[in-house]
C-alpha cells in the first residue's frame, strides 16, 4: 500500500472544486452508464451496515461512525478491523464464498482486481460528483469508465530531509533531478549523513519511487491497454534510479528494521514517503525532532514532478443486505467536514479536494506541501493483474541496484514478464 508501508499503525489549477453529493431530481446531468444507472435511495435508511476495515483506520472506524448513526437513527454500523497481511486473501475468499459484508476498505491499487470479478457495486451516479475527489484519487476506483466504490482517504510521496544535515551542508531542497543527486551528495559529503539517503529497495517497495520517475520523464506504463516498462523514458527513469546506488549515495547494506532510526540518528539525510511518516518521526524522534526535519516536494524531472498517489477506497458489494444505507454511508464519508474531522482521527488525507480547506489541514504548512503535490499524483491502473507485475518490478529493481543488471536490461525483463502476465481485462 506504501512505499515505506505504514508499520507505525501495521488540485486542479484555480479553487478547489467543491463535493457534490447530490440526491436525484436536484437538476445535475450525472451522465451515468448503463451500468451505473440503478441508483439507491437518498431519504431516510435504517438496519445494519457491516463493514471491514484495515489498519488503524479499522480500529478507528466504528467509534467514528456513531456521529452518522447519530444523524440517522435506526442504522447501526458494525465494523470488523482486519490486518492489512491478511485483508486481500479474507476479501477474496469472502467473494468466492458469496460471504462478504455490505461495505469494505480496500488498498488503492486493489479495485481493478475485485471488480473484475463482478462482486462489487457500481458507484450509483446519482450520488457522487467524480471532479470532486483528486484525479489520481478516482482513478483508484474507475475501470473502463465505470466507478467502483468511493475514495476515501489518500496519500502521496513527497521529500523528507534532515533540516540541520541541509544547513551543514549550505544547501537547499531540490527542484529537479540533478539538484536531486547533488543534494544527496552534499547530505553525505558535507552534511553528515553517513549513510547518505534512503531509497526504498532495501524496504520492499521500490516501485511506488520508481513509478513517479517513469512519470516524471515522460513516461508512462500502460499504452493500447497493455504495460509498457521497454521505452526511452522508463529507461531514463531507471538511470536516475541507477544513480544514487552507483554513486554510493544509497546504501544497500541496511536493513528494513533500521529505519526510521536510522533517519533519526541522522546516519540517513533524506527519504521519500508518504505524510504518515510525520507522525512516526515525531513520535520516535522525541519532543526535540519536529524541528530536525521538514518536507518538500518531489524533484521535477525532464516532463514533471508528478509523484504517486495511494490510500485508500470504500466499495459497496452486489450482495450487500443493506445496500441504500451502506452507500449512504459512504456518501457521509466523503463529506468535506466528515473527511477533515477523519484526518484528526487518524491523519488520513482527504480525497475530497474541498475538504483541504478545513481549518484542521489549512493550519499545517507541512501537511500543505502534500496538499500541492497530490495535484499531480498518479496511481497505477486498476488492472487485476497490478499486483503481480508489482512484484516483478521489485524484484528486477533490486537487481539494478544492487549493481547486477543494467537498466536497459532491466526494462526489458519487467516488460517481457508483465508481457506474459498481461493485464488480465
Amino acid at each position: 500500500m506504501n512505499t515505506i508501508t505504514r508499520r507505525a499503525g501495521a488540485r486542479a489549477t484555480g479553487g478547489l472544486l467543491a463535493l457534490a453529493i447530490l440526491a436525484a431530481g436536484c437538476g445535475r446531468d450525472t451522465a451515468q452508464t448503463p451500468e451505473q444507472a440503478q441508483n439507491v435511495t437518498t431519504g431516510k435508511v435504517t438496519g445494519e451496515v457491516t463493514v471491514w476495515a484495515m489498519g488503524e483506520e479499522g480500529k478507528a472506524l466504528g467509534t467514528f461512525a456513531k456521529d452518522f448513526e447519530t444523524a440517522n437513527p435506526g442504522v447501526k454500523v458494525n465494523v470488523t478491523a482486519i490486518g492489512w497481511d491478511v485483508a486481500h486473501d479474507k476479501i477474496t475468499a469472502a467473494i468466492a464464498g458469496g460471504a462478504t459484508p455490505d461495505v469494505s476498505m480496500i488498498g488503492s491499487t486493489w479495485s481493478g482486481e475485485l471488480a473484475k470479478t463482478g462482486a462489487l457495486d457500481p458507484t450509483p451516479g446519482n450520488l457522487v460528483d467524480k471532479a470532486a475527489f483528486f484525479p489520481g484519487a478516482w482513478q483508484t476506483v474507475e475501470l473502463n469508465g465505470t466507478a467502483y466504490g468511493v475514495p476515501w482517504y489518500v496519500e502521496t510521496r513527497v521529500l523528507y530531509y534532515r533540516t540541520d544535515q541541509v544547513k551543514k551542508a549550505g544547501v537547499e531542497p531540490p527542484e529537479t533531478w540533478q539538484e536531486f543527486i547533488d543534494f544527496a551528495k552534499a547530505l553525505k559529503d558535507k552534511g553528515g549523513a553517513t549513510k547518505g539517503f534512503q531509497q526504498s529497495f532495501t524496504l520492499g517497495a521500490s516501485w511506488q519511487e520508481v513509478l513517479p520517475l517513469i512519470w516524471q520523464a515522460g513516461g508512462e506504463i500502460v499504452k493500447d491497454g497493455r504495460y509498457t516498462f521497454d521505452t526511452p523514458e522508463a529507461v531514463t527513469a531507471l538511470k536516475q534510479y541507477e544513480s544514487m546506488f552507483k554513486q554510493k549515495l544509497a546504501p544497500t547494506d541496511m536493513p528494513e528494521n533500521a529505519f526510521p532510526q536510522s533517519f533519526i540518528k541522522g546516519q540517513v539525510g533524506g527519504f521519500f514517503s508518504g505524510p504518515w511518516m510525520i507522525g512516526v518521526l515525531n513520535n520516535d524522534g522525541g519532543a526535540d525532532f519536529k524541528d530536525k526535519f521538514d518536507v518538500a516536494p518531489y524533484p521535477k524531472g525532464p516532463v514533471s514532478g508528478t509523484s504517486f498517489i495511494g490510500g485508500s477506497a470504500m466499495a459497496v458489494f452486489k450482495k450487500a443486505k443493506n445496500r441504500d444505507a451502506a452507500w449512504k454511508f459512504l456518501q457521509w464519508l466523503s463529506e468535506p467536514k466528515v473527511q477533515a474531522k477523519w484526518y484528526t482521527t487518524v491523519k488520513a488525507l482527504p480525497a475530497v479536494q474541498v475538504a483541504w480547506q478545513e481549518p484542521e489541514l489549512t493550519a499545517d504548512k507541512q501537511l500543505a506541501v502534500f496538499g500541492e503535490q497530490l495535484k499531480d499524483a498518479k496511481t497505477p491502473p486498476p488492472f487485476p493483474t497490478w499486483e503481480q507485475v508489482a512484484r516483478v518490478l521489485e524484484t528486477e529493481l533490486e537487481k539494478l541496484a544492487r549493481g547486477t543488471q543494467t537498466p536497459e536490461q532491466t526494462a526489458k525483463s519487467i516488460q517481457s514478464q508483465a508481457d506474459t502476465i498481461g493485464t488480465g481485462m
